[in-house]
């Protein structure tokens, strides 16, 4: 492989600005791809993929640098170079790369590989959390969490159906797969940039994991239903249940971030929908739809811990004290939101967590505590180990009569 300084750099920049402002990474390498019109799209998945790579590794690598002794004369492209040590490259004879030697990296990287939290590169206490809670699952959950997610689409059925959007991507020499128990779901058999197509664009599709794309159906709604979607954010989920909903009956769109229901209506517009109405959350809102909805999604506020494999610098952002702070707001929600479910009406609790405690604990504690009041219909987990889609967890749940 040959390597561009300029490149170099510019992963080096991403990650100093990561690591040292905690700014997110998919905006960090937005910003640095945007910064230069000239590189071309190899040049630009080599900074996007070893940046995302780096920040995966952040631990195994910093413990490989440490136990080799590096004399560190920058931390980021010591980082850098023993990455590309382990990954079989050979480095530039560059100056700034003198000190590496490709034998000591890989004696220290063969020692990284026998701890397990610094094999999968993960915080102690993130390491610990996970095997309380999922026991001896928690290991091939978390090496399949360090794998590249796959890119899955939604066709929009508002504007086409599933086998036409896949000739139609085809004839860009997109080419996908198509999932067996999802319609609308195609998987790309090779990375490409989805989002510069007309198709895209024009709102025949949306990028949306497989996992996720159980949970819009699992809420049965139908068109003419009065439906909430609670925790809408920028509505990947809101638009899903749109087109279930053929662009008939009423769909309430909340989020307490205004920005996030703007965007949610910008990609209305694009995908054909006229059904959705957005609103702020707040205390008057949830009590004048009290008693009122055939249906409502609670996707609640969580760990993101589903979807690391999409988010990794968000392992090295999340602290325990965050954690059990996002359970008691995500059972307030579950609490208070599912009083806007009218009798006999259904509701879907949902997260992008792998923690049990983010997720069926707090299903069962509001099943205990509400009695006879509400019942379980199904639940479903995904997992990245065993299906290979981002980690969710749904419930459905029906109000009594």
């Amino acid at each position: 492989m040959r390597f561009h300084r300029v490149l170099v750099e510019a992963t080096v920049f991403a990650l100093s600005e990561i690591f040292e402002k905690n700014r997110q990474a998919d905006k960090v390498i937005e910003q640095v791809l945007k910064s230069n019109r000239q590189w071309g799209a190899r040049d630009r998945g080599f900074i996007a993929e070893n940046t995302y790579e780096i920040v995966r590794w952040w631990r195994l690598l910093t413990f490989v640098v440490e136990t080799a002794k590096v004399d560190e004369s920058s931390q980021y492209l010591d980082l850098f170079g023993a990455w590309q040590i382990i990954k079989g490259n050979t480095l530039p004879p560059w100056v700034e790369f003198a000190h590496l030697s490709p034998v000591v990296i890989k004696k220290a990287y063969e020692e990284a590989l026998k701890i397990r939290k610094i094999r999968e590169s993960v915080p102690d206490w993130l390491d610990e959390t996970g095997s309380t809670e999922l026991g001896n699952n928690w290991e091939a959950e978390l090496h399949a969490l360090n794998q590249t997610a796959p890119v899955v689409l939604r066709a929009n059925t508002l504007k086409t159906n599933t086998q036409e959007l896949r000739k139609a991507l085809a004839n860009q020499n997109i080419f996908t797969e198509q999932l067996p128990d999802l319609p609308q779901a195609l998987v790309l058999t090779e990375k490409k940039n989805v989002f510069q197509t007309e198709l895209f664009k024009n709102g025949f599709f949306e990028v949306q994991d497989a996992g996720s794309q159980r949970i819009a159906p699992m809420l049965d709604v139908h068109p003419g239903m009065r439906v909430v979607d609670a925790c809408a954010g920028a509505g990947g989920k809101t638009l899903h249940l749109a087109a279930l909903m053929q662009n008939q009956g009423r769909l309430i769109a909340m989020d307490i971030e205004a920005w996030k229901l703007d965007e949610l209506r910008r990609r209305a517009r694009r995908n054909g929908v006229s059904n959705v109405e957005t609103r702020p959350i707040e205390a008057k809102t949830i009590k004048r739809l009290r008693d009122t909805a055939d249906r409502v999604l609670l996707d609640v506020p969580c760990s993101g811990l589903g979807v690391l494999r999409r988010n990794p610098d968000s392992k090295w952002k999340l602290k325990p004290e965050f954690l059990t702070q996002i359970r008691q707001t995500q059972y307030e929600i579950l609490n208070g939101y599912s009083q806007m479910v009218k009798a006999g009406g259904k509701l879907v609790y949902a997260t992008c967590s792998i923690l049990p405690s983010e997720s069926e604990d707090q299903v069962r504690r509001f099943l205990s505590e509400q009695g006879s009041k509400w019942q379980l219909l199904q639940e479903e987990r995904t997992s990245p180990a065993l299906q290979g889609f981002d980690g969710f967890y749904m419930a459905c749940l029906v109000k009594a009569l």
